[in-house]
């Protein structure tokens, strides 16, 4: 009989092992508020994106973009927001704050030839059209930090909205 636990508890014992590893640490980045609002579909084709794998970054603090009709009420996370369309051209939005790095003043920014987004700080990237912001490469690959990341969803009218989870 004990041959038997044995032989079971030992699998079991490396399944639960092997599944702790694949946990991502998606809350790296302090959760700063999130509002950006688009007031109509006309108003989300001038100041948002679309079509598949375009991007755009909001920052209140430097008002990025200058054009946006910034409120009182708008708000950009801890290092401002990355707005994206994947590939199917659905929009997906992150804190710009390297996870790695953990400071409202380290950014990402998109480069375009690889279409990924990459810390010039730490080097890591990112894949942001295809895999929810989750880290490909450099130190936030080996230490599973994805990029936070916000809701963007329907408001009222026809508005859309980019709001902390």
């Amino acid at each position: 009989m004990p041959n038997f636990k044995l032989k079971y508890a030992v699998p079991l014992l490396l399944a639960l092992l092997f599944a702790s590893c694949e946990d991502v640490d998606d809350d790296r980045i302090p959760p700063y508020s999130v509002y950006i609002q688009f007031l109509s579909q006309a108003d989300w084709n001038v100041h948002g994106i679309a079509g598949a794998c375009q991007y755009k970054y909001f920052i209140k603090e430097t008002r990025t973009p200058a054009n946006f009709p910034w409120t009182a009420l708008t708000e950009t996370g801890f290092g401002g927001v990355l707005l994206v369309t994947d590939v199917h051209g659905n929009p997906q939005a992150y804190d710009l704050a390297c996870p790695v790095e953990v400071q409202r003043n380290v950014r990402i920014t998109v480069d375009p030839e690889l279409q990924k987004a990459r810390c010039p700080q730490c080097g890591s990237v990112f894949d942001i059209y295809d895999n929810y912001g989750n880290a490909v490469e450099g130190e936030a690959a080996s230490k599973r930090y994805p990029l936070r990341h916000y809701r963007v969803g329907p408001g009222m009218q026809g508005q859309y909205l980019i709001i902390t989870n």
